[in-house]
């Protein structure tokens, strides 16, 4: 049985479901089989058949007696380890969880989504703990992005098999998490749609932690109206109320500074010709320095990254134990770094984020910005497993430009806008300040095309 359906967007697929011309048994045998027949055996961590194909069942069964659920309805979703699914453990990624005691139930999102009807599939792979925007797992193996066709290439995190699920056309939409940029940076290098809401748009309950303070939620897709259907049923509503804004309007800020340092001409190129398209269709660019974009490294270089201490205090016990020889030494020796970081430094990144986030919102008003989603494609896998020098170096370039967006508590959305070096996917960036999502996604709904070119 062949996977087309997984290759659909949620849009597409809900068309052919909600006329009848699919059923959700069908869909979701079909989807099964596609990931089984895939091989590539490192994106998927578990698959949940008997429990979606029940779910599948009581899909049809509403569909037929004309008792939908609404537009998503049917379709299959896959959820990051994370997540906590009912009746097993949640494994985060690691092997020093798998003997955790089973989740008592789904978590909040999980809950909310399959009352909105939709279909859980399985568990996607990702970077241990969620503490890399490579991508590498050395328990689970590491998917590879699909479009690496001279040799294998990382497929970003740490929401890795969520982003390769989606972008291999096995399945229209995974859901992915975000504390540095791990649905947004895997979003931008295998070509598909990643949308990090703003901090506490959605229910945490039941989601594994990794810093609390930057942690953020987001599906991961073919297209912003994908995402925007997704948005509606994760915070409870029947049908999403987001209108399409129009380019004209759009003012959008380009940061003059950080964002291109260093970056692969080919990446430069691919953004500043969507840049054009934009402002070829009546969008208002203006570049600007951002002062928080230079401060940010200093204060890191001072005090320690906000991530690592957070996720130190998270992990200090399991670094101190056993355990610690069964995780991934990288993320071992990154979340180790965050012990360094003492309770006045801790508050005095607190006291700079808050005034650095105000200070960044006078400066930006009610603009957006834009930026590459990541500096560089997808690099080779091989040479950053057998060099921890080159990872870590690699990961805080990869990590760099999302960032900036998670310190200062924006929310954001990749979009596809070209290729770069070896044909690969670029992401465009936009961005907006903290509870803008609702004229993010208006906008990113309006210009999506226009970025894509």
């Amino acid at each position: 049985m062949t996977n087309s359906y997984g290759a659909m967007s949620i849009a597409e697929l809900s068309a052919v479901i909600q006329t009848g011309a699919a059923d959700p048994v069908d869909i979701t045998q079909a989807v099964l089989s596609g990931i089984k027949a895939h091989p590539d055996k490192a994106i998927f961590i578990s698959l949940l058949e008997e429990r979606a194909l029940a779910e599948a069942e009581a899909s049809s069964k509403r569909i037929r007696e004309g008792r939908s659920l609404g537009l998503l309805d049917g379709i299959p979703i896959a959820w990051k380890d994370l997540f906590d699914i009912e009746g097993l453990p949640t494994t985060a990624g690691s092997k020093v969880l798998r003997t955790a005691n089973p989740a008592a139930k789904d978590a909040a999102i999980v809950d909310l989504l399959k009352q909105a009807g939709m279909i859980a599939i399985g568990r996607t792979n990702m970077s241990e703990f969620a503490f890399s925007g490579i991508g590498i797992n050395p328990h689970y193996g590491t998917p590879h992005n699909p479009h690496g066709k001279d040799q294998p290439r990382i497929p970003g995190g740490s929401s890795s098999g969520s982003a390769v699920a989606v972008a291999a056309g096995l399945v229209p939409v995974a859901m992915g998490t975000d504390t540095g940029g791990s649905i947004r940076i895997p979003a931008g290098l295998n070509g598909i749609v990643g949308y990090k809401a703003t901090r506490g748009r959605y229910r945490m309950d039941g989601v594994y932690p990794l810093a609390t303070s930057l942690d953020s939620l987001g599906p991961l897709c073919r297209s912003v109206q994908d995402a925007v259907w997704v948005d509606a049923a994760m915070r409870g509503l029947a049908a999403p109320q987001i209108a399409r804004r129009p380019v004209r309007p759009l003012d959008i800020v380009v940061p003059a500074n950080g964002v291109f340092d260093g970056a692969e001409p080919g990446v430069v190129a691919a953004f500043e010709a969507a840049i054009e398209r934009l402002a070829r269709a009546g969008a208002r660019i203006t570049r600007l320095t951002f002062p928080s974009f230079d401060e940010l490294p200093q204060l890191m270089a001072k005090y320690g990254p906000m991530v690592t201490a957070e996720a130190f205090a998270l992990h200090r016990e399991k670094l101190a134990g056993p355990q610690a020889a069964d995780m991934d030494h990288r993320v071992v020796a990154r979340t180790r770094l965050g012990e360094k970081t003492t309770l006045p430094d801790y508050i005095a990144i607190m006291e700079a984020r808050a005034r650095m986030i105000a200070e960044t919102e006078a400066l930006i008003g009610d603009r957006f910005v834009a930026m590459p989603s990541v500096a560089h494609v997808a690099p080779p896998i091989a040479p950053l497993e057998k060099d921890d020098e080159l990872f870590f170096a690699t990961n805080g370039r990869t990590l760099r430009n999302t960032g900036f967006g998670n310190f200062l508590d924006w929310c954001g959305v990749s979009i596809p806008c070209g290729t770069g070096d070896a044909n690969m996917p670029v992401g465009f960036l936009l961005s907006a300040k903290t509870n803008g999502d609702e004229e993010l996604l208006r906008s990113a709904i309006g210009c999506e095309e226009i970025i894509r070119g």
